[in-house]
């Protein structure tokens, strides 16, 4: 089921590799030249060419970063957008490109380490069920602390709030090997993923309507419905700087995680299931909206009301049908807690996911 992407006119950078190799690395690049100087040339050295091609999808930058890459990155191939999609969007549009068996996406304020890439390849060729793998993500700047974006895998409660292993809202955990086994989980962070591409397309690849924020737990939702499972494999490790696009504080950046919440539920719950969770998702949302305006954050209160607004028009209807039927047969997926995580946090104090009672 291919989810319907804008028709645009894609240009690429004349690139041909010697050998056609089984990975992708494939860079969103929106005015990111700093972060593509101080990373670029690392991911060069660490990225093995004869399994590996390196891409950039230019998401329509003005920095000079494109002719930058041109002129000092010889390995690596440009597929040029004509503007900014996005990162659901420009990945969308930007994958279509792409004929090697397994793409990672990863962002360009990543570090990767030596053997980054290759623990990776023998974790998904060993595993055929596996549709998609993360990496342990530390934080650039604390490096034995987990970063917030993905930590050691994602999970969900049954209320569609996200967290992670090792991140629980802005409770971080340092790393002190408490997740070093490989697990299942329901979602993986887009801040380094590696996709095996013939999941990608089953799934219908990224929605491009969620433009950023929330569509890696998305495609990893519809990938689970098609048979696929979602993991984290610690023996890669990636130090992320995270907020290099939008700050944490940016009201934007929070009607984006709000909007695509209730999108990201509305498109897979079970339709029985789905009107008394949205119910639910008002009440905890509106108690947000009026926290931040108690704070004095009249723009956050603002965001969260018109996330709920533009939800409402898009679920009626004005842009397409967004269900996505399961075929899996699972009704209870990997990485789904059955409590909320709201409550847990704000009400029983819990901060490190040791303290989450585990049950499916």
């Amino acid at each position: 089921m291919a989810l319907e992407s804008p028709q645009v006119e894609i240009s690429a950078i004349e690139f041909t590799f010697a050998v056609m190799p089984k990975i992708s690395v494939v860079i969103l690049n929106w005015n990111s030249l700093g972060f593509l100087k101080k990373f670029l040339p690392l991911l060069h050295e660490y990225t093995p060419e004869e399994i590996a091609g390196i891409v950039i999808i230019d998401n329509g930058s003005t920095d000079g970063s494109l002719e930058w890459i041109q002129s000092e990155s010889k390995r690596t191939r440009i597929i040029q957008l004509d503007r900014n999609y996005g990162y659901s969007g420009g990945y969308a549009l930007g994958l279509k490109q792409i004929d090697t068996e397994y793409a990672v996406l990863i962002n360009s304020d990543v570090e990767v380490t030596r053997d980054w890439l290759t623990g990776l390849l023998n974790f998904m060729e060993t595993h055929a069920e596996a549709g998609a793998a993360a990496p342990r993500i530390l934080s650039y700047d604390t490096r034995d602390q987990f970063e917030y974006a993905g930590a050691a895998g994602g999970w969900i409660d049954r209320y569609g709030f996200p967290f992670c292993r090792g991140r629980i809202f802005n409770s971080i955990e340092k790393d002190h090997g408490q997740f070093d086994t490989a697990e299942k989980v329901f979602w993986a962070s887009g801040a380094c993923l590696m996709v095996r591409m013939e999941a990608y397309r089953k799934a219908g690849g990224l929605d491009p309507e969620f433009f950023a924020h929330m569509e890696e737990i998305d495609l990893c939702w519809r990938m689970q419905k098609t048979g696929y499972d979602i993991w984290y494999y610690p023996g890669s490790t990636v130090y992320h700087v995270g907020g290099g696009t939008l700050p944490n504080e940016s009201p934007y950046k929070l009607y984006l995680n709000f909007r695509n919440n209730l999108l990201l539920l509305h498109k897979n719950l079970d339709p029985g299931k789905r009107s008394s969770i949205l119910f639910s998702r008002m009440i905890f949302d509106g108690i947000a909206a009026l926290q931040y305006l108690i704070k004095g954050k009249p723009a956050s209160f603002s965001a969260v009301l018109k996330a709920h607004r533009d939800f409402k028009k898009m679920r009626s209807g004005l842009y397409r049908d967004y269900s996505f039927p399961d075929e899996s047969g699972i009704t209870i997926p990997d990485g789904l807690y059955h409590g909320s995580i709201v409550i847990g946090f704000f009400l029983k104090g819990i901060r490190r996911f040791s303290q989450i009672r585990l049950y499916k």
